[in-house]
């Protein structure tokens, strides 16, 4: 019996170390890669473990949050051109996108990882209301445009230099990581008033093998406060 008992506690060990082996080996897969976020809190960027920031959480039909600083008056339409957060080392072209087949909003062409996608159909950046744009974490080559969007801290600016020669620069006001199964949509590309907006979009959470997608969206929501001719 005593045997026995040993026998089964020693399988048990083996069992358990095994599990952790799997776990350890396909980190994505549960949940543990480096992008998974805490839904109350944001990574610093400085891989010191201390949190950032609250994320921004609400009902889908809630309006983005906004920075604490008088937004600037709305432009004329002008075409974006280029994006610039150099806090994060971010300074991409522009392309327009629009929506596919089945109706679903285009991505940027995956063989140009530092290139940005603006939706075409929604307000120009710098113009009223949410000016959206989209851009890859990552690709199958490695890091992409918005490897490092969940870095981003309220107060952040971003520039967007347009065709007609303005820079438009937005103040972020919160963060966001909702489930692609509940994305906010209303909060996205719905009208939200006068103010020029810019959303940023990119992919969060973890890689589910199955679907071959992330999870979670990451969102940054920002409002023009100033804007400067280059």
């Amino acid at each position: 019996m005593r045997i026995t008992l040993i026998l089964a506690a020693i399988a048990g060990v083996v069992t358990v170390v095994a599990g952790l082996l799997i776990v350890a080996g396909s980190p994505q897969e549960y949940g543990l890669a480096r992008d998974s976020l805490d839904l109350g809190a944001q990574p610093d960027g400085k891989n010191t473990g201390a949190p950032q920031q609250a994320l921004f959480k609400a009902e889908p039909t809630v309006p983005p949050p906004l920075p604490p600083i008088n937004p600037a008056p709305a432009m004329l339409p002008s075409t974006p051109k280029r994006i610039v957060i150099k806090r994060l080392g971010i300074n991409a072209p522009i392309s327009s996108i629009g929506l596919d087949k089945r109706g679903a909003i285009q991505v940027p062409a995956i063989d140009n990882p530092n290139l940005v996608g603006w939706y075409r159909h929604g307000p120009t950046a710098g113009e009223a209301g949410p000016s959206v744009m989209l851009g890859h974490k990552d690709t199958r080559r490695g890091t992409a445009v918005f490897s490092r969007l969940y870095e981003i801290r309220n107060g952040d600016t971003i520039e967007v230099k347009r065709q007609d020669g303005v820079t438009a620069v937005f103040t972020v006001g919160g963060v966001e990581q909702a489930a692609k199964t509940t994305f906010p949509t209303q909060r996205v590309y719905g009208d939200q008033g006068d103010n020029a907006q810019l959303h940023l979009i990119t992919c969060g959470g973890f890689y589910n093998r199955n679907i071959g997608h992330y999870t979670d969206n990451i969102i940054v929501y920002a409002t023009m406060t100033s804007s400067y001719r280059s």
